[in-house]
């Protein structure tokens, strides 16, 4: 494993991290505790320490099945969850963002995570008025003196209805030391709206989505309609699912070096930028541990011997 300064934190995080919101029961299956034991046992194993979650995967149903497989644990991991939502079902959630409920839920999620204290708290995709209220950041600056909470960010939402420069631009404005963002070789969105204000702040930045849903692994080819209601995707735009099977297909027919699983190279592909600390891919089994944490080596070898699987950034 490699691991990267997450910005001002000063956090060694490693370059691969595991993403959770599958632990919700949203993406076509439901983890027992054993499962989820096993998955991070094994993530600790290979040199993983940061595992992302939120407050609405399930109704902090994530949250509380990480909290007990990694009791005992604490000090071997770094723990990245969110607020402003609440959970009601597959692919719908409440916003919430009153200082009262955010105070709420963070007080619940550090019981779910049986932990004194989270180390990175997010707001969690919401819009330019509610990040703007100053009497949240206020609130959440009295849990980090309190010692609730060690680094606040912002997880910037990925509607392409909102320009997601504002909230970055502002980041240190409102104490937030870390950005989590949707950055994978299908959306490269970040490159222009938010990257330009990384550096100056000096902030770390976690790449979510980095298989794009997993239309980056290479399982699923152009046609392929997701169908099972426990499936968050069955949910989404079935024209917009198959542009992106479609661009997918061309990708690892002409960026994939061969021999490197579409898959492995995708996690990849962030990290070949220099401002991105770490990517948060989702995890449904060990095998698939195994595989995302194998990315670490990857970018050094690609760059060396397949210069061209890398375009510009």
């Amino acid at each position: 494993m490699k691991y990267r300064r997450l910005g001002k934190t000063n956090l060694r995080v490693s370059v691969v991290g595991v993403g959770t919101w599958q632990f919700g029961g949203e993406w076509g299956k439901h983890f027992t505790q054993q499962e989820v034991n096993d998955i991070l046992a094994r993530a600790k194993d290979l040199g993983v320490n940061l595992i992302d979650t939120a407050e609405c995967y399930g109704d902090h149903l994530s949250e509380r099945l990480i909290g007990h497989a990694i009791r005992g644990q604490r000090d071997a991991w770094i723990l990245a969850t969110k607020f402003g939502h609440e959970f009601r079902g597959v692919g719908d959630r409440r916003p919430s963002w009153s200082v009262d409920s955010v105070r709420r839920q963070l007080e619940d999620s550090l019981r779910a995570l049986q932990t004194d204290v989270i180390d990175i708290y997010q707001f969690h995709s919401g819009s330019d008025q509610v990040f703007d209220r100053d009497e949240l950041w206020t609130m959440l600056d009295k849990q980090v003196q309190a010692g609730k909470v060690r680094f606040l960010g912002i997880s910037i939402s990925s509607s392409r209805r909102m320009d997601p420069s504002h909230q970055a631009r502002r980041a240190s404005d409102v104490g937030a030391s870390v950005l989590q963002i949707v950055y994978n070789r299908l959306d490269r969105r970040p490159e222009t709206q938010i990257f330009p204000y990384i550096a100056d702040q000096d902030l770390g930045v976690l790449a979510r989505v980095p298989l794009a849903s997993g239309f980056l692994t290479g399982k699923y080819k152009p046609g392929h309609r997701f169908t099972d209601p426990n499936d968050v995707r069955s949910t989404w735009d079935p024209e917009h699912i198959e542009q992106q099977l479609r661009e997918a297909e061309k990708i690892a027919r002409t960026e994939v070096p061969a021999g490197i699983p579409m898959a492995v190279w995708a996690l990849a592909w962030p990290l070949q930028h220099p401002l991105v600390t770490c990517v948060i891919p989702g995890v449904k089994s060990v095998a698939q541990m195994e595989i995302n944490a194998s990315a670490a080596d990857l970018d050094a070898m690609v760059r060396e011997d397949h210069p061209q699987a890398w375009p510009e950034a």
